[in-house]
């Protein structure tokens, strides 16, 4: 039996997804930068083991700016971001370096809002904390069956504007009026109207994140989001990358759902932003 419609509450934005939650107080981005955290053994079954080639996915936005998206970064050599009506991702070299902060401040501003993923950087005087989400990371396992789907049709920039609103009434994450720019995105119609999509984000190397999975409320419980994931997933594998997800940590139904489709827990993180002084 196919997997229900993920529905995630993306961890890179702090709006809510179409069913309430619990609000959470944020928690202060204060800890120091440490390595990530391991699932523990058997707490995912059909975890893929180790890889050399899973190193760039705790750093997803520096690689995927530095690599298959360089044509989109701006910044310096510290700090890299994506255009502003692209996505809020920023990709940082080494949050330790002694001028990574000089850089920040070079690129945003005073008074700026950074987006944080990834990392728990120990902030230095004069910069706050703006919000902080727990998130999970998930990767595809041998168990992850991809296929293309009929139904499915490619989108571009000309339907940026029924993806906008699709995003809009479904709350999935940041999505921008270019975001369709990170990679290729699919949907299905009904009756002329765009009602499920999703697609491609991070491109670190030789992975590929799926993201913006937005089904409208009556046309859920029909597996449509599930089915645009593995369409997606199945042109990740043509083109000989592995795919990887992210949800927030509260949102089980979603993380049960990828699990379900053939995707593992790899760890767990933390998405955020910070403020410069």
């Amino acid at each position: 039996m196919s997997a229900p419609d993920p529905q995630p509450v993306d961890p890179a934005t702090r709006r809510p997804g179409p069913e309430p939650r619990p609000a959470e107080a944020p928690a202060p981005l204060h800890i120091a930068a440490r390595a990530p955290e391991a699932a523990p053994n058997g707490s995912s079954p059909g975890a893929p083991s180790p890889a050399a080639g899973e190193a760039v996915l705790d750093n997803p936005a520096w690689s995927s700016l530095t690599g298959a998206h360089c044509h989109l970064a701006l910044g310096n050599e510290h700090v890299l971001r994506y255009p502003d009506d692209v996505s809020p991702f920023v990709g940082v070299r080494d949050w330790e370096h002694p001028d990574v902060w000089d850089a920040i401040i070079e690129e945003f501003g005073h008074d700026a809002v950074v987006s944080v993923s990834h990392a728990d950087p120990l902030l230095p005087e004069g910069w706050r904390p703006e919000f902080s989400i727990p998130g999970v990371q998930l990767v595809e396992t041998e168990r992850l069956a991809p296929r293309p789907d009929e139904e499915a049709i490619e989108l571009g920039a000309e339907d940026s504007d029924e993806m906008l609103a699709l995003v809009e009434r479904n709350r999935p994450g940041p999505f921008k009026p270019r975001t369709h720019e990170m990679g290729r995105y699919v949907g299905i119609r009904r009756e002329g109207r765009l009602i499920a999509m999703a697609g491609e984000r991070l491109h670190p190397a030789g992975w590929t994140e799926i993201s913006a999975v937005a089904v409208d409320a009556d046309h859920r419980r029909q597996h449509l989001g599930s089915r645009l994931v593995l369409d997606v997933a199945f042109h990740i594998r043509e083109r000989g990358d592995r795919a990887l997800l992210h949800a927030a940590a509260e949102n089980t139904a979603a993380i049960t759902g990828y699990e379900k489709l053939g995707f593992a827990l790899r760890r767990r993180l933390t998405f955020g932003a910070l403020r410069t002084p």
